[in-house]
């Protein structure tokens, strides 16, 4: 084997270690965004819809769930906040499994329908907002996830 090949097989072997590890510290499959105030520039976001969250230094991913995640915006990135909310907010109700936050971050916590949303998780600004193709790893399993009834208009999940 010459230094060619050698130098073409030593890039294969390292593609599917760079693969195996990711940047994203959320996962997520929005249903619904509510951002709040209603008008104007948004302090915070309601994103509901399925999660799965980095964990354990972000090596693997919590097993999906379905809530919502409350956040406000990060102190000196409110811009790039509002951006990706918007993204966010586009996307919902479309079926996208998209990527957010950094994996070694607080990303925050999936919570329930009757949870209070008093204490807003700071916004996890990572690598962006990036769209997730339906057939890989983490976008089947959240994808897999049963939907919630729909309550009909005016009720909250």
């Amino acid at each position: 084997m010459n230094r060619r090949h050698l130098a073409v097989l030593a890039v294969l072997l390292a593609v599917p270690a760079a693969r195996a590890s990711d940047p994203v510290g959320v996962y997520a499959v929005v249903d619904k965004v509510v951002l709040e105030p209603s008008t104007g520039a948004p302090d915070r976001i309601q994103v509901w819809g399925a999660f799965a969250l980095a964990r354990n230094g972000g090596d693997e991913y919590a097993p999906p769930e379905r809530g919502y995640m409350y956040f406000s915006l990060a102190p000196g990135k409110e811009n790039v906040c509002r951006k990706e909310w918007a993204d966010l907010k586009k996307l919902a109700g479309t079926n996208q499994c998209v990527a957010f936050g950094a994996r070694y971050k607080n990303n925050g916590t999936v919570r329930r329908g009757g949870d209070p949303t008093k204490a807003a998780d700071v916004y996890p600004v990572g690598f962006g907002l990036t769209k997730v193709p339906a057939d890989s790893g983490e976008a089947r399993k959240l994808l897999a996830l049963p939907k919630p009834p729909d309550k009909g208009k005016g009720e909250k999940r």
